[in-house]
């Protein structure tokens, strides 16, 4: 009977190419699980800057058309330190922008408290009319744009629209605000 040699080593090699591409298999979706996170991570601040900025707005029913903007945030040319503004729209959209551009939480001198790119717009969707008979409330309609790390389809709103390159990328969130007329008959 002859003995066989060498399939002690064939079966280690083998044993070694199966864990190589589990090993591949978890660092790829340990990348992705990463970017996944980011991305949470990104939207819950939107959703908080979204908030933030609809809170004023209903806070200040009078001014509504003053909030009005396109590009709040990223590439504005709002101040850093909005104190001089006083009171009102110019202070809350000043105060946005300096959120959206991360001002909340900083490492260092560097603003980290936002999202990557983030932009603001304020779109007055329909003026009240307090008139007699009439009784229409505000309509204001806030959104929050950003980049993301990964492609998906494009929103249909323009808030944010070519800033980033692919549009693929561009990721928004956006809320209807309703002014209530308290004083209408």
């Amino acid at each position: 009977m002859r003995r066989q040699h060498g399939i002690t080593m064939i079966e280690v090699l083998v044993t070694i190419v199966i864990l190589a591409f589990g090993l591949l298999g978890i660092a790829v979706f340990q990348s992705k699980a990463s970017v996944g996170s980011i991305e949470s991570y990104q939207r819950a601040q939107a959703v908080i800057l979204l908030d933030d900025i609809t809170a004023r707005v209903q806070g200040n029913p009078q001014n509504t058309a003053a909030y009005e903007s396109a590009n709040i945030g990223t590439g504005d040319s709002q101040p850093a330190d909005c104190s001089a503004l006083g009171g009102g729209a110019p202070r809350d959209v000043c105060e946005w922008s300096n959120l959206l551009k991360g001002a909340a939480e900083a490492d260092s001198s560097t603003k980290v408290g936002a999202m990557i790119g983030a932009r603001g717009c304020v779109t007055l969707l329909q003026a009240a009319d307090p008139s007699p008979g009439v009784c229409r409330p505000g309509i204001v309609q806030v959104a929050v744009t950003w980049q993301g790390l990964h492609a998906t389809q494009a929103p249909n709103l323009d808030c944010g629209k070519n800033q980033f390159g692919d549009e693929t990328y561009r990721r928004l969130i956006a809320a209807q605000v309703l002014i209530p007329l308290l004083e209408c008959k």
